[in-house]
């Protein structure tokens, strides 16, 4: 790694860069010495084409010529103000970073004050209110519908957020732990402990017929006895534990799918889901908006 933040590779790249400015003047100006007199007849430059489409050697436009030269003098003037040279950033001291600080400080300055007016608000009313509402929208778009959707319905692996089930809890200070500290969900493989391909398919069954699920109730009623080893996560009574975020078997809302076969798959190969923290990147003024947002998303869909 350390080669890659050598003082060398600023080196490098400012003499590539001159180096290339440079050739391109010179190559330029020894082209631009020919000069072709008054009724003088112009060879070729002996590549034919098409038995008789030639290359004819003519010398450039004199205007054409200064155009280009006028761009090696704008390059040239443009990394002295400008960076472009390995390391030297230019007598201007202009960054891309630079300009999207000042643009985050002059946005903050218009903005922040509305950020702050709803995060003295409770979340609750903060939900209620349209104008946070479309703010918090705003936010999700940009942030989270990637994953969620811009709908916040999800997908197979990435849970709904506009209905009132929820892996880790559903109130306002859950939501917003979620949203700035992130999430972890993993569900090991269990196919050894559940006796192998054939206690698999025992627990998937048993796992069926607890959310009213076609099944094969001779199978269901093995995975029984087979299904004590996950209840140490979902519970003797399959409802879960939020604590851990383990979901909710006996429910129609299925995570990453309710058929046998991606039952049997998570039992075989388990799962493993994260859910970045996004509280180094947001605010707590805009994490509160989108907690907000999510919290009233769910409350809609009672």
């Amino acid at each position: 790694m350390s080669d890659f933040v050598s003082p060398f590779w600023g080196w490098y790249v400012a003499v590539l860069t001159l180096g290339s400015i440079v050739g391109c003047g010179v190559f330029l100006w020894s082209l631009s010495r020919a000069k072709v007199k008054k009724g003088e007849a112009v060879g070729t430059t002996g590549h034919v084409w098409d038995e008789d489409l030639a290359e004819w050697n003519n010398p450039l436009p004199k205007w054409w010529s200064n155009l280009f030269y006028i761009t090696i003098v704008f390059a040239l003037v443009y990394l002295v103000f400008y960076p472009g040279l390995g390391t030297f950033q230019g007598i201007l001291g202009w960054s891309s970073k630079g300009r999207f600080e000042q643009e985050m400080a002059r946005a903050e300055q218009t903005y922040g004050p509305i950020f702050n007016k709803f995060l003295q608000q409770d979340l609750k009313a903060v939900a209620a209110d349209p104008q946070a509402r479309d703010m918090g929208q705003r936010l999700f778009l940009t942030y989270c519908a990637q994953c969620h959707g811009s709908d916040a319905r999800g997908s197979v692996g990435f849970p709904n957020l506009a209905d009132g089930d929820w892996l880790y809890g559903g109130d306002p200070d859950t939501i917003k732990a979620s949203i700035a500290n992130g999430r972890q969900g993993m569900m090991p493989p269990m196919i050894d402990a559940v006796g192998g391909p054939e206690g698999a398919k025992a627990v998937a069954h048993y796992v069926l017929s607890l959310s009213g699920r076609p099944h094969e109730a001779k199978l269901a009623e093995q995975g029984r006895e087979k299904f004590a080893v996950c209840a140490a996560c979902h519970g003797a009574d399959a409802k879960g534990n939020p604590q851990l975020g383990a979901p909710n078997l006996t429910d129609s809302v299925w995570l990453y799918g309710g058929s046998e076969a991606a039952i049997l798959e998570t039992i075989t190969k388990g799962r493993s889901g994260v859910m970045p923290a996004w509280g180094e990147r947001l605010s707590p003024a805009k994490i509160h908006l989108l907690a907000a947002y999510v919290y009233g998303l769910s409350q809609q869909a009672k």
